[in-house]
């Protein structure tokens, strides 16, 4: 609950702004629509087509696009030209309905009085249609807050940061308490523009004072926060990026504490990122470092359709790759690796005496398998098939951290689990042998961007102290600590730290 203020705090500060900006837009489009009538079907059209993207996508595509822009390309920005567009439909639609639904006798009499077209429309056919048009606004309102919940994987900070991390690690409390607060703050806002224009319709200038006064509070406190963390953000400080599951988590605070601790700098961490919005931030220096894995950077970014064994063949390349064609230091290996791997429940593996992936073969056309939202679209998953053969009756893919449940109650029979989970021993699964090496090494790994290379080459030192310091064994009994256990990413993250300045 310590964390609830800032993230209401930046949850209005994303959704109150966008609003105010779609009626902007939306508004006047729509009054400019309904006067120029050819214009109305393609303006509406455009917008009905901006609706109908996945509002994740839609987020997610102004990643690239901010980027190639050379302008920040997570955190707030993107959010906010998404939320922007996806307002936009329902307050324009409903201004061109209202504006059409005025009675044409009554413009006919605002005419024969003399009024000019602009004092038509601001006297009489605005105050008309505006119930229609508070009506869109509300609708806008509610889906705004809504979609703001997931601006979390662009690294904008809202109540979405509740709702991920709660679905990674396993608390469902975290996840209860940002869908209640969504859902009222949604409310809240939308009962403040029924307010509005309830005392609007019965004139009742004390009801439209307070309501208008009340929105002029929350927005003067959205300006004031938002005004002080844009000039906070221009002071240095170092961010850092972590994917979606409970292992990034814990590394990205290892990383933050450690250089918090060696260097002094203030360093925050980027929560939930998608794996190509993580990278495309390093690169484009809108992160200064996250850890990666060696096979992700092999397999989607470098394109080798080969598995070596070798893990040192794979990480000199990786390093070369990374740093001749985007600039991006390597730092080191943190010494485990958490590759792609497939399990299953332990007795159902028995039961069909299956130890190794070949064993499955035979299996796999009666059986289902759970996956990641990434695997089924990578080239670990197309390798896989192509050296085994293997043709499954269904593929599902979920959420990361709904698999092993879904394996565990029986909903699907194999998944495409990580082999640093510790949730595999927790639940009693088995990770079956690649005995066919199709699954590339994958060695954790710390980057950096060669802006913190250039500003803070003291950061970077910090964080070569934690090469080789997680094996394996350490890393899953850290993922369990917060999968099982309920600690938070944060707490274990800091008793790692304090055991191994202890030892040095």
């Amino acid at each position: 609950m310590d964390l609830l203020p800032g993230y209401l705090t930046a949850h209005l500060q994303l959704a109150l702004v966008a609003l105010l900006v779609g009626i902007a837009v939306s508004v006047p489009l729509g009054v400019l629509a309904a006067r120029v009538r050819w214009l109305e079907q393609p303006v509406l059209g455009v917008a009905s087509v901006i609706q109908t993207i996945p509002s994740l996508a839609l987020l997610a595509a102004m990643v690239p696009l901010l980027a190639a822009a050379h302008l920040p390309s997570i955190g707030y920005l993107p959010a906010f030209i998404g939320l922007v567009l996806y307002s936009v439909l329902p307050i324009l639609r409903n201004t061109v309905t209202g504006l059409a639904t005025v009675d044409p006798a009554l413009i006919e009499a605002a005419r024969g009085v003399g009024m000019t077209p602009r004092q038509r429309l601001v006297r009489v056919e605005l105050p008309l249609a505006m119930p229609v048009i508070i009506a869109g606004i509300r609708t806008a309102t509610i889906w705004t807050v809504g979609i703001a919940t997931l601006s979390t994987p662009v690294g904008a900070t809202s109540l979405g940061n509740y709702i991920f991390t709660g679905l990674q690690t396993r608390n469902q409390s975290a996840i209860l308490v940002g869908c209640i607060a969504a859902a009222v703050l949604a409310l809240t806002l939308d009962g403040l523009v029924r307010l509005v224009a309830v005392g609007w319709e019965r004139r009742h200038r004390g009801l439209l004072g307070v309501a208008l006064g009340a929105t002029a509070l929350l927005y003067l406190y959205t300006g004031v926060t938002l005004g002080r963390e844009l000039l906070r953000t221009q002071h240095e400080r170092i961010l850092v990026g972590a994917k979606t599951f409970t292992e990034q988590y814990v590394l990205s605070e290892i990383l933050a504490g450690q250089m918090m601790h060696e260097t002094g700098t203030p360093a925050e961490v980027a929560q939930a990122l998608g794996s190509t919005v993580a990278f495309d931030a390093l690169r484009t220096g809108d992160i200064d470092v996250y850890v990666d894995y060696s096979g992700t950077i092999w397999a989607t970014l470098m394109h080798r359709e080969a598995s070596p064994t070798n893990r040192s063949d794979v990480l000199s390349e990786v390093e070369q790759f990374l740093r001749e064609r985007h600039g991006i230091v390597v730092v080191g290996a943190l010494g485990f690796e958490n590759a792609y791997a497939l399990a299953m429940r332990r007795e159902r593996a028995e039961r069909l005496r299956v130890r190794r992936i070949s064993d499955l073969v035979l299996h796999a056309p009666t059986l289902s398998i759970g996956g990641d939202y990434e695997f089924f679209g990578r080239a670990e998953w197309r390798a896989i098939r192509e050296r085994y053969g293997l043709g499954f009756a269904t593929e599902r893919s979920m959420d990361s951290s709904l698999m092993y449940q879904a394996v565990a109650q029986g909903n699907v029979d194999v998944i495409s689990a990580f082999s640093t989970d510790g949730r595999i021993a927790a639940l009693e699964l088995v990770v079956l042998e690649d005995d066919r090496g199709a699954i590339p090494p994958y060695d954790a790994v710390i980057l950096a961007s060669e802006r913190l290379r250039r500003r803070h080459p003291e950061a970077i030192d910090a964080l070569r102290r934690l090469v080789g310091t997680i094996d394996g064994d350490a890393m899953r009994r850290m993922n369990l600590a917060v999968d099982e256990g309920g600690q938070s990413p944060t707490a274990v993250a800091r008793a790692f730290l304090e055991a191994l300045w202890n030892r040095e």
